[in-house]
């Protein structure tokens, strides 16, 4: 099996390796190719990566490439996460939102819908390459927004296997498993658990966890409400009223929508932001990355966010090749599963995972109260993908005159030129949207 890494000069790469060499004998890895057009951070990278391995008797090759083509030859498995402009686009996505008074975060918003438009030609880039080099091969998208991207391939490049994958539900999960534990003792050690999570990446929604079959939803939701009234965890973002109301586990991206304002205000603390923070953590651990007695992760790397990518990865891919059929939330076409939704909607939601494929398990619709935000933000993403696509100022216009977190009406051109000017190395395709929005 070849797994190749598309953006393999990422520090989420070592914890990725950490992933494989614990499945080393079930996954039958031969090469773990790293892919990165950023030859010094994936020397460092891919360095730290290969002593890894070696450390661990080399069950598996690790070989370096800037070259696309020759990386995704041959490739069972491709996984995408890539930051097009690095952290430093990042922190201009952030600055970005807070210069026109609004949020500015990487994946929602402005700044969203900035990485988006930057990132969805290089995913495509990437996916054609695979329908030419590794037509069978399965691609993994982690880059960032996860669920838009594979809109953009759902809408784009028909012909290849790609899920968007996002280890946010499952951070959910185990974080209410957590909690249930300490509150009412429960244990789930060498039990199934199913978590139904249904939405759009970074705006989904937990209402059903099953423990072989069983759902333990009324338990789940009584500790985490406790958890919500003692006050002392201060990594809940939401008050307690609001999940009562709910009967549900928002992701924790729904507070920019819930609590917009607090989040306003806590933007004008900046700096730091929040890329400016992970470049301060990212500069530790390259330069450990550097050290050649280092051989497992550093305790820092858990810092920079991103808790059971490893995780969710390994296991995604162990269940394709295995043909295990377990269940895991992917951002996938529902193709009808949620009765009601537009059947070639992208949605986050749990799948059975086979050899066979990834087969969306049939839902109910979420109730108004999340549909009618997830609607109006879908209709945000189409349009974003059809402005990529296109290079379509219009589309562009429209997408962020849709989103609920946009500017007045009367300044998304003075909001969209800044976006286009800010990014201009990135977005060739808008040069002539640039001037007609002048």
């Amino acid at each position: 099996m070849k797994i190749t890494i598309v953006g393999g000069g990422s520090t989420y790469t070592p914890e990725f390796v950490s992933g494989l060499l614990s499945r080393r004998e079930s996954l039958g890895v031969h090469e773990l190719c790293l892919m990165d057009i950023a030859l010094e951070r994936l020397d460092v990278v891919g360095g730290f990566a290969k002593r890894m391995v070696s450390a661990q008797g080399d069950p598996f090759r690790v070989t370096t490439t800037s070259d696309l083509r020759s990386a995704i030859a041959g490739a069972d498995y491709v996984v995408t996460q890539v930051r097009v402009g690095g952290m430093e686009a990042r922190k201009a996505d952030e600055y970005l939102g807070m210069r026109h008074g609004l949020i500015g975060q990487e994946t929602t918003g402005v700044g969203g819908m900035a990485k988006a438009l930057r990132t969805i030609p290089v995913i495509l880039e990437v996916a054609r390459t695979m329908h030419e080099l590794a037509p069978d091969a399965l691609l993994l998208n982690f880059a960032n927004p996860a669920g838009l991207v594979v809109e953009a391939l759902n809408r784009a490049v028909p012909g290849i296997q790609f899920v968007g994958v996002c280890n946010g539900p499952f951070s959910i999960q185990q974080n209410l498993l957590d909690i249930a534990a300490r509150r009412r003792g429960l244990n789930v050690a060498g039990q199934s658990v199913v978590m139904h999570t249904l939405g759009l990446n970074h705006l989904s929604f937990s209402n059903a966890m099953l423990v072989d079959g069983q759902d333990i939803w009324s338990l789940i939701m009584s500790a985490y409400l406790e958890e919500l009234h003692d006050g002392k965890n201060t990594h809940i973002p939401f008050d307690a009223d609001t999940i009562s109301a709910l009967n549900m586990v928002p992701s924790s991206y729904l507070q920019y929508f819930y609590y917009t304002q607090r989040k306003l205000a806590q933007q004008q603390n900046w700096p730091p932001s929040r890329a400016e923070q992970v470049m301060e953590i990212e500069a530790v651990t390259l330069s450990q990355f550097h050290d050649v007695n280092l051989h497992t992760p550093p305790p820092e790397l858990m810092q920079r966010g991103g808790a059971y990518y490893s995780t969710v990865a390994t296991d995604l891919i162990a269940s394709h090749a295995g043909n295990l059929g377990e269940i895991h939330t992917m951002n996938v076409r529902h193709n009808g599963a949620v009765a009601g939704w537009s059947p070639d909607w992208v949605l986050e939601m749990p799948c059975r995972v086979d050899a066979s494929g990834i087969t969306p398990l049939e839902l109910p619709a979420l109730p108004p109260v999340c549909t009618g935000l997830i609607t109006q933000v879908k209709m945000y993403e189409l349009l974003v993908v059809e402005a990529a696509l296109n290079g379509d100022r219009n589309a562009a216009y429209s997408a962020l005159l849709a989103h609920p977190l946009r500017p007045e009406a009367d300044q998304i051109k003075t909001v969209l030129n800044d976006l286009f000017a800010t990014h201009s190395a990135y977005l060739p395709q808008f040069a002539h949207a640039a001037r007609a929005l002048s």
